[in-house]
């Protein structure tokens, strides 16, 4: 029974990572990089995976060296100063709105297209919010039960998606490059790779066993890996350039274009249905890392009305702005990749890190990740590059 606990646990710990990353930032993900093409994107992948697995690595240690249920305004407040709790403040409320906006936007127009367009938009976008938001109040176990479900249906609708889509791929289609493009596309990617909101909720329900939650983030980060480069392969075999463009106009996702292109209807049903699975497993898991967040910033205890509270602040906002910006997918998850996540998850936990290490002296023996302060400067040196750009692509576009 023991054994079955402790690798429930992991299971779980790592079904919720996967099922925080795969979500709305990977529908996105063809759009954002078609124009780069096939092999410059897997090979963006790869680096914004490895990154990201490192800063989750380093806020987990982070996570260690404070107290049980302690989140990043904590961790930011004791390491960073009141300066660095403020920035994460702003920060991470900029990332949670454009984010869950994202969610709120992609999973009412998805749940619109599963009903046959029965409803008006703003309904289904309703709709899709009363349906799950109650079990962010009923607690993490309630969520982890979900998210096994819901994360079921990702995996069969996915592979069912494989299964009638891959004798539509045009080889061609993947022979096409554009290297410069690919730099553009990390502020998605790293909205698709961003996992590390759910990291403090992970310790508190892992009992803080270092060992376990640090298993679960590396399988539950390279199983998202995995399933994007086959998707992938998938959409720009099957979706030509100009597809995808017009889609990215529209502010679509990458499902969309399948319905014109196949001529089977089977492979755009089952692929509403895997949008559908993956936007609800992230949208649940970052509303509860969200509730977490706001209940350790506020010092709120999480039940009574002050637990309501919480829940109103994680939903109601976001689906305002949502349902009056209903356009907002594309550029939302663009904002909350290129400089929320880059910021929080990116440059915060190697900054972090290297306040505890060499400056607090923590011991080294809670150190997560090799290569001392060459590593940590090589990935602060990443982010600034990657906002350095991010700033000069948002500018250059609003003048043009």
């Amino acid at each position: 029974m023991r054994l079955f606990h402790s690798l429930g646990h992991v299971l779980g710990g790592t079904l919720l990572i996967a099922g925080t990353t795969i979500g709305v930032g990977m529908l996105a993900l063809p759009i954002a990089t078609g124009e780069a093409g096939f092999l410059p994107a897997i090979s963006i992948y790869l680096i914004c995976w490895v990154f990201m697995l490192c800063t989750g690595l380093l806020l987990l240690e982070v996570c260690q060296w404070l107290p049980k249920d302690a989140n990043l305004i904590s961790m930011a407040s004791k390491l960073l100063g009141p300066v660095g709790k403020g920035v994460c403040w702003i920060v991470y409320l900029f990332l949670f709105v454009t984010v869950m906006i994202a969610h709120v936007a992609g999973g009412g127009q998805v749940l619109n297209e599963i009903l046959g367009d029965k409803l008006p938009g703003w309904t289904s976008a309703v709709v899709y919010v009363i349906l799950f938001s109650p079990i962010i109040y009923l607690g993490t176990k309630s969520v982890d039960r979900l998210n096994i479900a819901l994360f079921s249906g990702v995996v069969i609708t996915y592979l069912l998606f494989i299964f009638f889509s891959y004798k539509y791929v045009n080889v061609s289609l993947l022979q096409r490059t554009a290297w410069p493009k690919a730099i553009l596309s990390l502020p998605v990617l790293f909205t698709a790779f961003t996992y590390q909101v759910i990291i403090p909720t992970l310790m508190t329900y892992m009992d803080r066993n270092i060992k376990k939650v640090r298993l679960a983030i590396i399988l539950g980060t390279s199983i998202p890996l995995v399933v994007y480069l086959i998707w992938e392969v998938l959409i720009l075999g099957i979706v030509p350039l100009d597809h995808l463009l017009e889609a990215k106009n529209l502010g679509q996702n990458a499902v969309w274009p399948l319905k014109q292109l196949t001529g089977n209807p089977m492979v755009f049903q089952i692929g509403k249905a895997f949008a559908f699975f993956t936007l609800t497993t992230s949208y649940i898991a970052l509303a509860l890392a969200f509730f977490d967040f706001l209940a350790d910033g506020l010092k709120w205890k999480k039940r009574g009305f002050k637990k309501v509270l919480l829940c109103t602040f994680v939903f109601v906002p976001p689906t305002l702005i949502a349902l009056t910006y209903p356009h907002l997918f594309l550029k939302a998850l663009s904002y909350a990749g290129g400089y929320s996540c880059a910021i929080l998850f990116g440059l915060f936990p190697p900054l972090m890190a290297w306040v505890g290490r060499y400056r607090e002296k923590y011991p080294r023996s809670s150190r997560l990740l090799f290569g001392g302060k060459a590593m940590l400067s090589l990935l602060i040196f990443f982010i600034i590059i990657e906002l350095v750009i991010e700033i000069f692509h948002d500018t250059l576009q609003a003048i043009l």
